[in-house]
């Protein structure tokens, strides 16, 4: 077994299992902030090198910062330069119609600073309201930013084909999109994965395994309704409403442990290839927060999913009734079931209540 590695550009190797640093950020359950800095380690070690973080991902930069830098005191600069990490640049809601060049590098300086690179490996780019302010100025900032060497690469995350074809315009050159590509969520594949590919973009897909919903955890249980520990879970159960009853949702999970068993992995594993395997995905995103999770996740690469796979998986999928529509198009509505229970403002405003969170039921 060996894990495998794409180039989303020739000086720019993933590793095609991306470690996700969103569980490590405040609201996702109590982290032990030294056993996940530790633990990176041992992703590194398992070619498990790229790491996924964000500006709005709360102390996560620090950890993956403080990390790489205890690395290369311990073990030298050519084991710490195989770590990959790709940070995001989230401007908050409130100040999209007045955000500044100035404003922007400082947020990318903040960035360099927290992570303690000399440059950011690649930056990915979002705003959460293309109808605020001016999206494709602020790109064209970025790469003025980028042009001065603090960034090797800008990508983008959470748009369709219509505005990320409008930033590769502004851009030039964008290496990746990230979205929300699993089982349950197949609404790349419609617009965004065929343009992608005309177009020299890869595909980084979180949501692979919906929160834990697609593991062994939820087979056989029932409906838990909407109540749940963290934001995170409430995302993705709404996004098992979108494609289907529970029992359907039952079902797809019942498959699922039936392909892992026949091929010795767990159904997550199979949840996971399922994703690696569609057209321009270069990579999943896996929220991990310990190595005890590891040798799990390393199963990806230990089994091919077959022709009888796919029409076991694809019997189920075609009795689906979505989410339909366009990437991030359900959450892109501030005032609907998925955009209520998100933050708008996390850089300043982090403990701000959601829309979701004045109301009983999502």
């Amino acid at each position: 077994m060996s894990v495998e590695t794409v180039n989303l550009r020739p000086d720019h190797p993933v590793s095609r299992v991306i470690k996700g640093g969103w569980q490590l950020a405040g609201g996702h359950g109590e982290v032990n902030r030294t056993a996940a800095i530790a633990d990176m380690e041992a992703f590194v070690d398992a070619g498990i090198a790229t790491f996924d973080c964000a500006d709005i991902y709360t102390g996560v930069e620090e950890m993956i910062g403080d990390f790489i830098a205890d690395l290369r005191r311990r073990r030298g600069a050519a084991v710490a330069d195989r770590v990959v990490v790709h940070t995001k640049l989230v401007p908050d809601l409130a100040f999209l119609e007045n955000i500044s060049a100035a404003d922007l590098e400082a947020i990318i300086d903040r960035s360099l600073k927290r992570l303690k690179l000399e440059q950011l490996h690649l930056v990915q780019f979002f705003w959460w309201d293309m109808g605020l302010g001016d999206p494709v100025r602020a790109m064209a900032h970025l790469v003025r930013i980028k042009e001065k060497g603090k960034i090797r690469h800008i990508g983008v995350t959470n748009w369709d084909v219509t505005d990320t074809e409008c930033l590769l315009h502004a851009a030039g050159d964008l290496a990746s999109t990230q979205v929300q590509y699993s089982l349950l969520d197949r609404r790349p594949a419609m617009n965004l994965a065929p343009w992608a590919a005309k177009n020299g973009l890869q595909l980084l897909c979180y949501g692979a395994l919906a929160g834990g919903f697609l593991t062994e955890n939820w087979l056989g249980k029932p409906n838990p309704g909407f109540t749940f520990e963290n934001r995170s879970l409430v995302k993705y159960r709404l996004i098992i409403d979108e494609f289907g009853p529970w029992s359907l949702f039952q079902d797809l999970l019942a498959a699922m442990k039936t392909i892992g068993d026949r091929h010795g992995v767990s159904p997550a594993a199979v949840a996971s290839r399922w994703v690696l395997d569609q057209p321009q995905v270069g990579g999943v995103i896996i929220g991990a927060r310990y190595a005890r999770h590891l040798p799990q996740i390393l199963q990806i690469f230990d089994f091919k999913l077959d022709a009888a796979d796919h029409a076991q998986i694809n019997a189920v999928l075609t009795r689906s009734k979505g989410p339909r529509g366009p990437v991030f198009g359900l959450e892109s509505d501030r005032h609907g079931r998925h955009g209520r229970i998100m933050k708008y403002n996390l850089n300043t405003r982090p403990d701000t209540p959601t829309l979701a969170d004045e109301v009983e039921n999502v």
